[in-house]
């Protein structure tokens, strides 16, 4: 895999925001456990979007891409990574190919961007930098879906997980029966042919189905091949919001992250790898009004330090971009601010604020 691939399938953006509970309110500032560390920048408000889910582009220029999922304008919103400057917009509302109907999970795997749209169930694929729509796939078994997740198992082909959270009711708040929650979690097989042609193929479905550990309501999902590792995260307050841990083969290993973690709903949750095979899971705390962020060791699972900014609330998405750009040197962590705008933390600034071991950010 060329570094260019490398980078881009080791982004992780993931996704947020069905939202049917309000956030908890957060900690009071200063709460022992809880760092403060201030954004780099925020960008403008849009309040109309609805903003969702993140992920990083880097382009041939030499610059970086922030591509975020506005579910109420139908569309994608793309800025400037460095500054937060917005730069174009992508689609509308529709059911045509280039279309959008509530845009929710996003990912990017070399020059292609995948998009989740809930209420068109389906997965587009787009190529960079020109938006080209490629395809889609998923129609025929997607009923809710929410977040993606994708890695490369041979050159050109993918591994695909989408988050399913089809509910059931007139406010499409109940749980469906047990039974049903094997369909949780979907898998394709993708493929690019030699002409850029998408392929796809459906994979089956996964997800426990016991009472005490089912996937009630999910949406962010992200993995580790080399822990052979799926973090899925279960949003319903109403039983315990945490994420649960499957292989990639679809077993949930009985392990979630530990006891009451979360205050708010478990939300966007990203794969911050280190040189030497450590690294961290970036999770997010969905409160109000400040956003936490918990870490967690890569291997263990075990809680790193958690970190608030000054502004940044309501988290859905996040993404992670550990690559150097001209703004930070050390990678950034991008979230998404109440709906309306993102925000940026300098990955440098996190690893110095909860000491973290040296190697990540050098």
């Amino acid at each position: 895999m060329t570094p260019r691939l490398l980078v881009a399938a080791t982004l992780a953006a993931l996704l947020a925001a069905c939202a049917t509970t309000q956030p908890a309110s957060a900690p009071a500032a200063g709460t022992p456990g809880i760092t403060s560390i201030a954004e780099r920048y925020v960008s403008a408000d849009t309040p109309k979007e609805e903003l969702d889910s993140l992920a990083t582009w880097p382009t041939e220029d030499g610059k970086t891409w922030l591509i975020a999922t506005a579910k109420s304008t139908h569309r994608l919103d793309v800025y400037d990574a460095d500054t937060g400057a917005a730069l174009r917009t992508v689609g509308g509302e529709g059911k045509a190919i280039g279309q959008f109907d509530r845009p929710n999970g996003i990912a990017v795997y070399a020059d292609h961007v995948f998009v989740v749209e809930r209420d068109n169930h389906r997965v587009q694929v787009f190529a960079l930098p020109d938006f080209t729509p490629l395809g889609s796939f998923g129609d025929k078994e997607l009923r809710s879906p929410y977040g993606i997740w994708l890695t490369e198992t041979e050159p050109g082909e993918l591994e695909v997980y989408v988050t399913d959270s089809f509910m059931y009711g007139k406010k499409f708040d109940q749980v469906p029966p047990w039974a049903e929650l094997d369909q949780r979690v979907r898998r394709y097989r993708v493929q690019f042919d030699q002409d850029g042609r998408l392929r796809a193929n459906y994979g089956g479905a996964f997800g426990d189905t016991s009472e005490a550990a089912a996937l009630r309501m999910v949406e962010s999902i992200a993995g580790d091949p080399a822990n052979d590792r799926l973090l899925i995260a279960d949003e319903d307050r109403r039983h315990e919001s945490t994420l649960r841990e499957y292989t990639f083969g679809g077993k949930y290993t009985g392990r979630s992250l530990p006891d009451r973690s979360f205050g708010a709903e478990a939300e966007g949750v990203a794969l911050w790898t280190c040189p030497d095979g450590g690294g961290y899971w970036i999770a997010v705390d969905q409160l109000a009004p400040l956003t936490v962020f918990h870490l967690f060791d890569r291997v263990s699972l075990a809680p790193v330090g958690s970190f608030e900014g000054k502004v940044t609330s309501h988290t859905d998405g996040v993404a992670l971009h550990a690559a150097s750009t001209a703004a930070f040197p050390s990678g950034a962590l991008f979230a998404v601010h109440d709906d309306k705008a993102v925000t940026a933390f300098d990955l440098a600034d996190v690893a110095h604020a909860l000491n973290l071991k040296p190697g990540c950010t050098e």
